[in-house]
């Protein structure tokens, strides 16, 4: 086959994560070492930039600014929710094949994979020799074929350090408290907090995930048992938990139900999912200490909670987007594939298995009540969020003998 040459085009899309730049600056650097090709540009705001000739030339970028962005959270070429139809990749195509753009690499979720796959087929059917990458990244840890993603270690590391300091000061001055995580079908980030857990009474001492089906009543039960045995109560709660009907337990508390781009119906957009949870436990249980928070946006690009790892694997997806490409001019989805405790490898697999699917966490990671996760979980996961994880102590001085209160 003969050596293609012309520009590579590299986007961002979906939610940001705190390592997703890392991948941006690996395909880019990758492909500049390449004498094939002639120019690298960043396309601002995802597949709307690239429709509307948005670009940025990282040829003229210098080495180092590229690695102080890698190292930066967010993407730096700025995202987009626009999921686009066949005409939409059309217009996409169009563009590409104007700039003489021969190598295509969206950094995203399923959504995502899916656009690089349509793009890919437009190509293929105007006989424009032309290769497609889709390099993984979402803090969901949902992509099919994959372990893990890019951007769910440090979540997940966002998460179980939050969770740590949670649980100091719901043993401080106890009562209940609920933390509400981002996952709208998969518990992956959720799940993460389990890593607060050190002590025997350490909470989160319950954990609700998308995966199980959330009801009122073994809710209630669950907090009653833990608070009058401990208390207190720490609990975690995925934004995506559904009731008995399949529907989001968020969406039955409002009749204005809103909607993202994707259709999705909307679950981060304010507290009422904690505040309802919380009131439940006020009025029913007769626990007047009783708050919530919702994490939010601060799980996706917290600056001070990057994992190593995680920037590693991030940095090395885009560099083998830019090889799979440029040596072996193929086309396909990076994955990431767990080969030991702790290695891993970078596979290609076709965009079709991965576009539009959705892992979930397996039944082994989720305690046989529903409310908690298992120790392989935390086997699985505890790598993935870096080195130096937080650790926290407590005092083991004895007690000292009462004189007058005996």
């Amino acid at each position: 086959m003969m050596e293609l040459k012309g520009k590579v085009v590299i986007a961002q899309a979906g939610g940001p994560t705190a390592v997703i730049n890392q991948s941006l600056v690996g395909a880019a650097l990758e492909s500049r070492k390449f004498p094939q090709i002639t120019k690298v540009y960043g396309a601002l705001n995802g597949v709307e930039g690239i429709v509307n000739e948005t670009f940025v030339d990282l040829t003229q970028e210098t080495t180092n600014n590229l690695e102080h962005i890698a190292n930066t959270p967010s993407s730096a070429l700025l995202s987009t929710r626009v999921k686009p139809d066949a005409k939409y990749c059309e217009e996409i195509f169009k563009v590409l094949k104007v700039h003489d753009v021969r190598y295509f690499f969206y950094i995203g979720g399923n959504d995502s994979s899916d656009t690089v796959r349509i793009v890919n087929e437009n190509a293929d059917r105007a006989d424009y020799e032309f290769r497609a990458i889709h390099i993984p990244k979402t803090i969901d840890n949902d992509l099919v074929l994959n372990d893990h993603t890019p951007g769910y270690g440090s979540a997940a590391r966002y998460v179980a350090e939050t969770f740590m300091g949670l649980n100091l000061d719901n043993r401080s001055l106890p009562g209940v408290h609920i933390g509400i995580v981002m996952g709208r079908h998969a518990g992956f980030l959720t799940a993460a907090s389990s890593l607060a857990q050190k002590y025997p009474d350490d909470g989160p001492h319950l954990i609700y995930l998308p995966e199980r089906v959330f009801k009122v009543d073994e809710f209630l039960a669950d907090v009653k048992e833990i608070y009058d045995r401990l208390g207190r109560c720490l609990i975690a709660v995925s934004e995506g938990i559904r009731d008995e009907n399949g529907q989001p337990v968020a969406a039955t508390l409002t009749d204005h139900i809103e909607k993202d781009s994707h259709g999705n119906i909307q679950l981060s957009g304010s507290g009422s999912l904690g505040d309802m949870l919380s009131d439940l436990i006020k009025t029913k249980l007769d626990i007047t200490r009783v708050r919530a928070d919702t994490l939010g946006y601060p799980q996706r690009s917290s600056i001070s909670c990057i994992s190593d790892v995680d920037q590693h694997e991030a940095r090395e997806v885009g560099e083998k987007a830019a090889q799979f490409a440029i040596w072996n001019k193929v086309d396909g989805s990076i994955t990431i594939q767990r080969t030991g405790y702790y290695s891993v490898d970078y596979q290609l697999v076709n965009l079709e298995k991965i576009a539009a699917k959705t892992k979930v966490m397996p039944p082994a990671f989720i305690n046989t009540r529903g409310n908690g996760v298992t120790d392989k979980f935390k086997y699985y996961l505890r790598p993935l969020v870096g080195s130096s994880l937080g650790n926290v102590h407590r005092l083991r001085a004895p007690m000292v003998e009462k004189i007058l209160n005996v």
